[in-house]
């Protein structure tokens, strides 16, 4: 069993920057692949971006492309996702989830593909 924290949430200004980090408990971990998803209030789940286990494969959501970094520390058992650039529309619980599937580079963006979830973390994005 993996549990996961997500933590660095926050209120910033549109523009500003945040590092929202993934703790997670559990040597496994460290051979999963990791997603961020983010929910508005009203809106479904949505994927933001996904790393590999070994960080060999990244992948991101258009929306956040060039301006969303997620980075893992594998000796930290941790994931972190730098967001840079802040929008109003970036606003939302965002959560980290871990897909049990050992050593896979296939991402997904299908939440229902992610078997372990965090509590979630807020982040408000003022304009």
């Amino acid at each position: 069993q993996v549990q996961l924290v997500e933590s660095g949430g926050g209120l910033v200004q549109a523009g500003g920057s945040l590092r929202l980090s993934c703790a997670a408990s559990g040597r496994v971990f460290s051979i999963y692949a990791v997603g961020w998803f983010r929910q508005a209030p009203g809106k479904e789940r949505e994927f933001v971006t996904a790393i590999s286990w070994n960080g060999g494969r990244i992948y991101y959501a258009d929306s956040v492309k060039d301006r969303f970094i997620i980075s893992r520390d594998n000796a930290k058992n941790t994931v972190y996702l730098e967001m840079n650039n802040l929008k109003p529309e970036d606003t939302g619980v965002y959560y980290c989830a871990a897909d049990r599937t050992y050593f896979t580079s296939n991402l997904h963006e299908n939440a229902h593909e992610y078997d372990y979830w965090g509590q979630g973390t807020q982040v408000t994005v003022s304009s």
